[in-house]
């Protein structure tokens, strides 16, 4: 069968590269056309659209890049009409995707929308429009199932495909080997994840590098993304000495003592991986008095989301400095009782998220649908 995907962002490729993975093996004659990047490719997918070109991220960037959506849904359906797959898949990416998926379900293609649009946190209209056009929704939190119930919209849970993705990468994991390939030492590893869209790593970095002379007895990490040159994050990085190391989040994570992360899927996987972290994040300030007004939600972090409650402090615009990064630090780095308690969070919070096996269980459903 042929199956159009389309995920517009890193954390979409990663879990559409796992149900890709799942699907070959169901589907020996499977084919792939997406929109996505590198992990997508591994597994043999033609990508048509690089996720680099695709990420752009609130109201006032939305607008500044509104040509090259326009031009971007465009391409997509003709591209859809010429490739004529069995199925098209949605990951996330929601302002793009909604409206390819209206598009589809008026021609008659099937619709699986893999990874929810939050419409648990803001624009609750949207929910009409993708019950009248989604043929399934799989959504990957528990507390999605009772809120999609309450709007009389049925969907599937399988459990969260990062606990298959951390699974996997466990299995080949080999600590000591990473550490002597990048040559790290015996001091302690703070991990920092700034984030994957250039509008993130600039207001993430330069703050989280301000810990990096102060304290010479970590070595300080950072997690690349090859979508970006090392000369932008050297930039950004000034005269501070830090190792960044590309495309090796999980192995850098595996290794981390502590965390400083930008928030977004990051902060989950550093829960799942066991290390106390501090979530933080920075956008455009019109952008995010915008999404303030709209958004009715306690918390940001997935982490925090899901218990709901604060496990993890998040750092959020004003309050994102180098004096309270400092002070949230010392607590990550020094405090064993703070650290112990985080930690019995993440417990708490994989118990919630059940067991692995999502990408499995959720391909062969994805067969079963086109097949009927």
């Amino acid at each position: 069968m042929k199956y159009y995907i389309i995920a517009g962002e890193v954390s979409g490729d990663l879990h559409a590269s796992f149900l890709i993975k799942e699907l070959k093996l169901k589907d020996e004659n499977a084919e792939f056309r997406v929109w996505g990047g590198d992990n997508m490719a591994k597994e043999g997918a033609n990508v048509v659209k690089h996720i680099k070109d695709l990420s752009f991220m609130g109201f006032v960037e939305v607008v500044a890049n509104l040509k090259t959506i326009l031009a971007n849904l465009k391409f997509c359906k003709k591209d859809i009409l010429s490739y004529n797959p069995d199925a098209v898949i949605f990951v996330d990416y929601p302002g793009f995707n909604l409206k390819i998926a209206k598009f589809c379900h008026q021609k008659g293609f099937k619709t699986i929308y893999y990874i929810s649009p939050k419409v648990w946190a803001w624009k609750k209209g949207r929910i009409k429009t993708m019950k009248r056009n989604i043929t399934k929704l799989f959504v990957i939190f528990p507390f999605e199932i009772s809120f999609f119930k309450k709007h009389d919209f049925e969907v599937e849970y399988y459990g969260n495909p990062l606990l298959d993705e951390i699974q996997t990468y466990n299995r080949t994991q080999n600590k000591e080997e990473f550490l002597k390939r990048n040559n790290l030492g015996s001091k302690p590893i703070v991990a920092l994840l700034p984030g994957s869209r250039v509008q993130e790593i600039k207001s993430m970095l330069s703050v989280q590098m301000s810990l990096v002379d102060k304290y010479p007895d970590f070595e300080f990490v950072i997690a690349g993304l090859d979508n970006h040159k090392e000369s932008f994050y050297r930039k950004l990085m000034g005269d501070k000495k830090a190792k960044i190391i590309f495309n090796q989040t999980y192995p850098i994570l595996n290794v981390a003592y502590c965390a400083i992360v930008c928030s977004g899927t990051a902060t989950l996987e550093t829960s799942l991986f066991n290390v106390p972290e501090v979530v933080c994040y920075k956008g455009n300030p019109i952008s995010f008095a915008i999404g303030k007004m709209l958004v009715k939600l306690n918390y940001i972090s997935l982490v925090n989301l899901i218990l709901n409650r604060q496990a993890v402090v998040e750092l959020l615009q004003k309050d994102w400095n180098a004096e309270n990064l400092e002070k949230e630090f010392r607590k990550i780095a020094y405090d064993e009782r703070y650290r112990a308690e985080m930690e019995m969070n993440y417990s708490n919070l994989k118990t919630i998220l059940g067991d692995a096996g999502a990408s499995q269980k959720i391909a062969k459903r994805i067969i079963s649908i086109i097949n009927n």
